[in-house]
């Protein structure tokens, strides 16, 4: 689809080549009930944006000065409620720097409404991924995926926010394979509660009970998007969400996932979905940690986190050959309990740095898949720019390279560069060995050390008195390795 062809199909949306200062509009990415999403260049930066407009069309139509103008009287106070939901939720989403979170670069108010300033993702939304490459989702990418959207959903719920509208069309999947969890939808909630409409504002099969009730604030916690991330699942899994919540109060049709046993998933994770997916808030898991404690994901065994071919580790292509260790660390999550938001800061943040595209490829990029603005349609993949504090700090505190030493067992060219940060679990008490030579580390408060290796064939041995576990490790190409060898 031509930028001209769907600008004319998103009724109210500005036109090509619209200014807001350095900012000039070049393509509309979507529109819904909600607000508009634009692809624009900022000439002053020379990169590649996407702006979000706040754009209620059963309230307001966009006049000939470009301004929005109320449909009628009574619409004001929902259209100012709205107004003010958009700005607050710019400005909590402007607070985090997660890698696989939304972030929010600026927002103004203009045109008599307000807009909000995002990087750009490419790639395009978990549901249209689904629809698109079904074979693609398994357990083992589910595995892969869960981490990082953990890590987002822990970061706002640390803040003491909840999300409250997770759903298949609000995560959206990059070109390079990693998950960014989109905006809050603060402002469609606002206006279905004022209008009396809560219902049609929420998404039906992932909108839990108390979403529903006139007291919802108060019974609404951790909780409430632990049963959407449970809905969302439950549609990777079996290709739809689970009967909406308020007919399952009535009568509940559901039937468990652990009942159910779709072929090629483990029982652990389709028992956890089932929990997640209780009707009472008592029933579910109480935080992301104690989900992901369900789910198998704890950080003693890291194993049951990354899943692939050989036991304990985990490969993730990455563009960058030099992230830097602080990149995860400077992504906190209080007391580190659940491995699955471990892994995700760990892997969206080295891959989140190196994942950027130039501004001048960003036009040609897959956008198809979002329809619904509310949810940012396909906005945005970073550039180095928006990334540069992470790198420099990243330069700063880069751990110590730990080089292989001439090894009997490890047919590596000596002068190759290093392509592979391998992160290794160390017990207490417990030394390393690299293709028999000791190495001289220290564990984080992780419990990890990061080795940076150049292809070849690796053996670790870590042994602590008489015991020891033991892993071979075969690198030919750039990524980043968790390790916990087997015992």
């Amino acid at each position: 689809m031509t930028d001209h062809e769907n600008n004319r199909t998103v009724l109210n949306a500005l036109p090509l080549g619209y200014r807001f200062n350095e900012f000039e509009i070049k393509e509309v990415i979507g529109g819904g009930g909600f607000g508009i999403v634009y692809r624009a260049w900022d000439h002053q930066l020379e990169r590649t944006i996407a702006i979000k407009e706040f754009m209620p069309s059963s309230l307001a139509v966009r006049s000939d000065d470009m301004t929005l103008v109320l449909r009628s009287e009574r619409f004001g106070k929902a259209f100012s409620a709205g107004l003010n939901s958009f700005i607050q939720e710019a400005r909590l989403l402007a607070r985090f720097n997660h890698p696989n979170l939304v972030h929010v670069l600026r927002f103004w108010v203009q045109n008599d409404t307000a807009y909000m300033g995002t990087l750009f993702y490419t790639g395009t939304t978990l549901t249209r991924l689904r629809e698109q490459q079904p074979d693609l989702i398994d357990e083992a990418w589910i595995r892969r995926m869960l981490p990082m959207l953990f890590g987002a959903i822990k970061t706002i719920h640390d803040e003491g926010f909840l999300h409250r509208d997770i759903s298949p069309d609000n995560i959206q999947i990059q070109e390079n394979g990693l998950p960014v969890l989109l905006d809050l939808g603060s402002a469609r909630r606002t206006i279905g509660n004022l209008n009396d409409e809560t219902e049609t504002m929420l998404r039906p099969g992932y909108a839990p009970l108390e979403q529903y009730t006139d007291d919802n604030e108060s019974e609404q916690g951790a909780w409430t998007d632990i049963y959407a991330v449970g809905a969302v699942l439950h549609t990777l899994i079996v290709g739809s969400p689970p009967p909406v919540s308020v007919v399952r109060s009535i009568q509940d049709t559901y039937v468990p996932l652990a009942e159910r046993q779709p072929a090629g998933y483990s029982l652990a994770l389709l028992s956890a979905v089932d929990k997640a997916l209780a009707l009472h808030v008592q029933d579910r898991p109480q935080s992301i940690d104690e989900f992901a404690e369900l789910i198998e994901m704890p950080v003693s065994d890291i194993n049951d986190v990354l899943t692939v071919k050989k036991t304990g580790t985990m490969l993730a292509v990455v563009e960058e050959e030099e992230p830097g260790l602080t990149d995860w660390r400077r992504y906190k999550v209080p007391g580190m309990i659940a491995a699955g938001v471990l892994a995700g800061i760990i892997a969206g943040g080295l891959l989140f740095s190196g994942g950027g595209s130039d501004d001048e490829k960003a036009p040609a990029a897959e956008t198809a898949g979002r329809t619904t603005p509310e949810s940012q349609p396909q906005a945005a993949t970073p550039t180095q720019a928006e990334t540069a504090p992470a790198s420099a700090s990243a330069t700063a505190q880069a751990p110590a390279e730990t080089a292989p030493a001439a090894q009997q067992a490890a047919p590596a060219v000596p002068a190759a560069a290093p392509v592979a940060l391998v992160y290794v679990r160390i017990h207490d008490g417990e030394t390393l060995k690299l293709n028999g030579e000791t190495q001289n580390v220290t564990p984080g408060t992780s419990g990890f050390v990061p080795l940076k290796l150049a292809p070849g064939r690796y053996e670790l041995v870590l042994q602590n008195g008489g015991q020891s576990r033991t892993q071979t490790l075969n690198i030919g190409k750039a990524g980043t390795w968790l390790v916990n060898p087997a015992g």
